[in-house]
């Protein structure tokens, strides 16, 4: 059987290491043979692959991004389609399809396995925000980074007697503001699924100065203020639709010094959350999701994505993967605000 690979949406530490996972096992478990698409659904659409073997994988499990690169093509616009795909792989002899990605990707494997395609799902969102699976690889990495830049914020922070807002990824939900939060000792974090004032921001920022700390903020790119209604954004939509996020943090730091009259600095760490080299657990994480969807392959399991359950890896059907959004639950954040201050 030959298989076809694709990275799509935005890039992802570990990625290679599911490219890897499954390249092995496939070839030397189940005798299938890989091709890798260019840039994801672009990739598809225009039918430029290149080869997949031992060679091509080897030592990449440790490498960040992706080896086939990546884009946030929507199949279906331009020249793509259904009729257009199947043409593809019929002519390059491709029989199924392993799509790496997140709810966008996914959406559209859904859609091309309605429409007839054998294609096997592997999740990647770095917001861990995909409710069929426990964790998804990268977050861990995302996390860590997002830490060791918080670290370095409190010590110019503390130099100066500054309050630091540093926003981080989380379009739809705060995992990544809450567990780097959590673990840098922020004294404020904004989520998404929490609606706060900037008032109680204030309160929360003045606590912790007058107690002779630099106050440090978290702050997710998908909050929305109370008062408000919508996340901010300022550059448009991509190509599934969706607002492009990123500047809550420098909103918030004016906000934060005029109510409290503390020098605030705001910090985005953006797109360095998602590079360099995956954490050890990420690696060991996509490398087994990798394996187990070159297994969905060989047992047909079509329309399906591989999953982590506990410790576990289990298949899940697309409906059931893009059915429920994982959130930060109410006790969750309960928990974390009693560090708040």
């Amino acid at each position: 059987m030959r298989i076809g690979i694709l990275t799509s949406g935005g890039d992802c530490p570990g990625l290679n290491a599911v490219i890897r996972g499954a390249v092995l096992k496939g070839i030397q478990i189940h005798g299938q043979e890989f091709v890798g698409f260019r840039d994801g659904w672009r990739g598809v659409v225009e039918s430029d692959i290149v080869p997949l073997g031992r060679k091509e994988i080897q030592g990449i499990a440790k490498q960040g991004g992706t080896i086939l690169g990546t884009s946030r093509t929507n199949p279906f616009e331009g020249n793509g389609g259904v009729e257009r795909i199947t043409e593809n792989l019929e002519r390059r002899g491709i029989d199924a399809l392993i799509a790496i990605g997140g709810e966008g990707t996914l959406a559209a494997a859904k859609r091309l396995t309605d429409a007839g395609l054998k294609i096997v799902g592997v999740p990647k969102t770095v917001d861990n925000d995909l409710g069929a699976t426990d964790y998804t690889f990268g977050f861990d990495t995302a996390v860590q980074i997002a830490v060791d830049a918080m670290d370095r914020l409190r010590t110019t922070g503390e130099s100066h007697s500054r309050c630091m807002v540093a926003e981080v990824m989380g379009r739809h939900v705060g995992w990544i503001a809450l567990h780097s939060g959590m673990a840098a000792g922020a004294h404020a974090i904004l989520i998404p699924e929490q609606k706060t004032s900037v008032e109680q921001l204030a309160e929360w920022v003045r606590s912790a100065y007058d107690r002779g700390r630099a106050p440090l903020v978290v702050v997710a790119e998908g909050f929305v203020p109370d008062e408000e209604d919508d996340a901010h954004s300022e550059r448009g939509l991509d190509a599934f639709g969706r607002p492009r996020l990123g500047g809550i943090g420098e909103r918030l730091a004016p906000l934060i010094e005029e109510l409290t009259g503390i020098e605030t600095r705001a910090t985005t760490l953006g797109h360095i959350q998602r590079g360099g080299t995956p954490s050890a657990y990420d690696r060991v994480l996509a490398t087994r999701l990798g394996m187990a969807a070159s297994d969905s392959v060989a047992e047909g399991r079509w329309g399906r994505m591989v999953a982590l359950r506990g410790t576990e890896i289990e298949h899940v059907s697309f409906e059931e993967a893009l059915g429920t959004l994982k959130v930060v639950p109410q006790n969750r954040y309960d928990e974390a605000a009693i560090l708040f201050g």
